[in-house]
């Protein structure tokens, strides 16, 4: 026998019924929805079902009817479709510093938003155990918590590592703990950032933040910027290169064309393209020397050069020899062309 006050919530359960269960491929018919209501002790009349079916649409369900041999209804639109649900499992498959146990559940959250039909279809796309995933797992409450100290104004601390060849974290200076005043929350390169200021030095640095360890948030306000000072994140990212600083310089390098995409990729559409002959161009761009600078050149081989300033070619030639040197020897040494990871 039904109970009485469940009756009040059969129209929930319908809504439930079409989020869950219904898309463009798969109805349900009437029968379908009075037996499925039943299971929660509901009795439904096909003229009630009807009355709810108009009360969901006008509440704003978009329900579609499909006349056949069985009349069926299913939900043709959703807060996201099929595509853009498939973009954001991507997204999060593909993300190094969300860790594979994160990303199994993040995955299982997003394909909720879809039909069951669809979400086991989302699933069976997903490939997140072979892929370079963060270790770890407290990541996810990392961004959390830096996400409330900047909205808040305030400094936060942290012990800062990294790993050794057993994947053991060894922490930097000792264990002591950093404060700095967070400003920005990068992604580049498929890492997470979290930008500081400095006001000692009037200056911003950058950690990792998968590298961090127990994030407190702390009473102090953040130091102010200046009043001059502006903060471009995106011109931040392009100097940096991956994020590992060094000296500001001001160079000029030349590719040839086929490696338009790759630079345009890297500085951005809003970089000048100079015809340097009809196989070649060349950028004028403000870069950090650093050794993940120098390595994005060396994927490039004989397909780039340093024409300008004159110091900074030099450097670069010499750590080219030094890792044919290494090569030669067969030697298993940081020779300085490769940054860190």
């Amino acid at each position: 026998m039904a109970i009485k006050g469940k009756q009040k919530l059969k129209i929930l359960y319908l809504m439930r019924m079409f989020m869950e269960k219904s898309d463009e491929d798969h109805g349900i018919t009437i029968n379908q929805m009075i037996e499925e209501l039943a299971r929660y002790d509901i009795i439904a009349e096909r003229k009630s079902i009807y009355d709810d079916l108009e009360i969901l649409q006008t509440f704003g369900l978009d329900l579609m009817k499909e006349k056949g041999k069985l009349t069926k209804y299913y939900l043709v639109s959703r807060t996201f479709e099929l595509p853009e649900l498939k973009l954001l499992v991507d997204a999060v498959e593909c993300s190094r510093f969300v860790t594979t146990k994160k990303s199994r559940e993040l995955i299982s959250k997003i394909s909720s938003l879809a039909s069951k039909p669809q979400a086991q279809l989302l699933q069976r796309q997903v490939f997140v155990a072979n892929r370079a995933k963060s270790l770890n797992e407290s990541i996810y409450y990392n961004v959390d918590t830096l996400h409330t100290a900047i909205s808040m104004n305030k400094k936060v601390s942290f012990q800062y590592f990294d790993y050794d060849i057993n994947k053991e974290k060894v922490f930097r200076k000792q264990g002591e703990f950093y404060h700095v005043s967070p400003y920005v929350l990068l992604w580049d390169d498929e890492n997470y950032y979290l930008i500081v200021y400095y006001e000692k030095y009037e200056s911003f640095v950058h950690y990792r933040v998968d590298r961090m360890f127990g994030i407190q948030i702390l009473e102090e306000n953040r130091e102010s910027l200046k009043e001059d000072m502006v903060f471009n994140p995106g011109e931040y990212s392009k100097k940096t290169f991956n994020m590992y600083g060094g000296e500001e310089e001001v160079v000029v390098l030349e590719f040839k064309n086929e490696l338009v995409n790759q630079v345009l990729d890297r500085f951005g559409s809003e970089i000048t393209l100079q015809v340097t002959s009809n196989e070649s161009f060349s950028i004028r761009t403000t870069v950090k020397i650093s050794q993940t600078f120098y390595s994005w050149l060396f994927q490039f081989g004989e397909k780039v050069k340093i024409l300008e300033p004159e110091s900074v070619r030099r450097e670069y030639i010499q750590r080219l020899k030094d890792v044919f040197e290494s090569a030669k020897k067969g030697n298993l040494t940081n020779v300085g062309i490769m940054g860190d990871v």
